[in-house]
């Protein structure tokens, strides 16, 4: 059984092992991130082994193998926004949310992630939300961005 037709997409790049990222990414296009039970399916078909693909993955930060939040905060981590305050603004946004490193909130509203420069140094602390470069981020503006996303959030039916 292959629910995400992941045969078709190694098919489509004639199972060539070489393949390997193209097909990972159309994978992720397709179900939004790399299903784990996609691993072995993708191996058998690139005669690789699950080992091999596994390693592709969680090598590369930006595959992900569990559904990822209707939006996403990547906050800069690295030195110079460290420099102004970056980390305390990690920890804030992870702390109200309730969620750890790399976390979803429950209801799938946010994903918080951490990224390593995002070339703004000079305008830290940075994130890039929903792939959109945010700059001089405070408190306040990443409470806001959270509450945003949790407004967008679909309402359980009643």
């Amino acid at each position: 059984m292959d629910p995400h037709g992941i045969q078709a997409l190694c098919a489509c790049h004639e199972n060539r092992p070489d393949a390997l990222l193209e097909i990972l990414h159309a994978v992720q296009q397709r179900v939004g991130y790399v299903p784990p039970e996609a691993l072995a399916t993708i191996a058998a078909a690139l005669n690789l082994s699950r080992a091999e693909v596994h390693g592709v993955v969680s090598y590369y930060h930006d595959f992900h193998t569990a559904p990822q939040g209707r939006h996403v905060v990547k906050l800069c981590r690295a030195e110079a926004c460290q420099a102004v305050g970056a980390q305390a603004l990690y920890d804030h946004i992870c702390a109200s949310e309730g969620i750890g490193t790399g976390g979803t909130t429950t209801d799938g509203a946010l994903t918080v992630e951490a990224a390593y420069c995002l070339g703004n140094c000079a305008l830290g602390p940075a994130a890039l939300v929903d792939g959109r470069l945010v700059a001089r981020l405070t408190r306040e503006r990443i409470d806001a961005i959270a509450a945003g996303a949790r407004a967008d959030a679909p309402q359980a039916a009643e």
